[in-house]
């Protein structure tokens, strides 16, 4: 069996990120030159306990994905600090990165793709055995057969290719994978987008365990909002590049504050007809602005319900406006503001808002 490292939740981050910023830049004309940035990620901050999952949400190219990446330095960020476990990722060497790289892992989204098809399980998970560890062969082995034990895998299947498993077992292969080196931070990229409804509860569970075992500590990436419901303690909602709101869990989904996490909840299916009856579905109008041109002011201006004057000019910051809960709006962090530019008014037209 894989070592028990129970670590309870604590008020210590094992992740802390400031100001995490990646622009991918963007060359145009014969001489291609640079004549803009795709803002991917603009300015993100938020911190990570011990035992702890936070979960991170939005719609498609909202930038979660980019997130999880830059933190492990799989894309160098364009600026901000990404600590983990005391150590500032995005300034740490080659060398010091790859001393680094036990301590994180990722599972990534498509089990298909993110492993190699010319080579056998046994040799996917040994992988990063081979490339941090000098141990014996048969140390080795009786490594793989430990975590294929642990994540549901028959010994009988280690020499067997990706493409002979299912969906889910080919992501249990990924994430033995990332166990291999006894990691704290994990990285959960969507690890449940592709595969069938029957075997996400499986998946999911599969991490909450080894979480419970291990002390693992996630950030778990997804759009699927009733999963994050399930597996999360906090809740940070991005969008376009930046997080609007950033909760506990159960206060997130009882009473969202910032109005864009409110129109995103309001689309979670409810399995208790009576209470989806009653409930307002909140319908948003436009499109998302390019990330390439966000506005100049709140990037969710161009659609709030209750956009105010201050929010088409000025970007709000992310600040507690409750115990535990950050958000983004000036709708709280800049009340007198809100005050003075008809916040009431737009309230009142979002409560008589579409319903369907």
């Amino acid at each position: 069996m894989l070592d028990a490292r129970p670590v309870p939740k604590s008020a210590s981050p094992l992740v802390q990120v400031e100001g995490l910023t990646m622009h991918f830049p963007i060359y145009s004309g014969v001489l291609r030159r640079h004549t803009g940035d795709v803002k991917a990620v603009d300015g993100v901050s938020f911190t990570i306990n011990a035992g702890e999952t936070l979960g991170l949400v939005g719609e498609s190219g909202c930038g979660k994905s980019t997130v999880g990446r830059a933190l492990l330095r799989l894309y160098e960020p364009t600026a901000g600090r990404v600590i983990i476990d005391g150590e500032d990722v995005a300034s740490l060497s080659p060398e010091a990165l790859r001393k680094k790289r036990p301590t994180m892992q990722m599972v990534f989204q498509d089990p298909q793709a993110s492993l190699n098809p010319r080579m056998t399980l046994s040799r996917i998970i040994g992988e990063p055995l081979d490339e941090h560890t000098d141990w014996a062969e048969a140390k080795k082995l009786d490594r793989i057969h430990e975590l294929m034990d642990a994540v549901g895998l028959n010994r009988r299947f280690a020499n067997r290719f990706p493409h002979e498993f299912s969906g889910g077992q080919r992501q249990r292969i990924g994430i033995a994978r990332a166990l291999a080196l006894d990691p704290k931070f994990i990285v959960c990229d969507e690890p449940i987008a592709a595969l069938d409804v029957s075997i996400q509860a499986q998946v999911v569970n599969l991490l909450e365990d080894m979480q419970e075992k291990l002390g693992l500590t996630y950030l778990f990436i997804s759009h699927d909002l009733s999963m994050v419901r399930h597996i999360a303690d906090r809740v940070a909602v991005m969008y376009l590049g930046k997080i609007a709101e950033l909760s506990p869990r159960d206060d997130l989904y009882a009473r969202p504050l910032h109005p864009y996490a409110e129109a995103l909840l309001s689309a979670v299916n409810e399995p208790d007809p009576a209470i989806a009856a009653k409930r307002r579905r909140i319908i948003l109008s436009g499109d998302v602005p390019s990330p390439a041109n966000p506005p100049k002011g709140c990037n969710f201006c161009t659609r709030c319900p209750k956009v105010m004057d201050i929010c088409r000019t000025v970007k709000p910051d992310l600040a507690e406006v409750e115990p535990g809960r950050l958000v983004a709006c000036h709708l709280y962090t800049n009340t007198s503001a809100a005050g003075s530019t008809g916040a009431p008014e737009a309230t009142e037209r979002n409560q008589q808002g579409e319903t369907r």
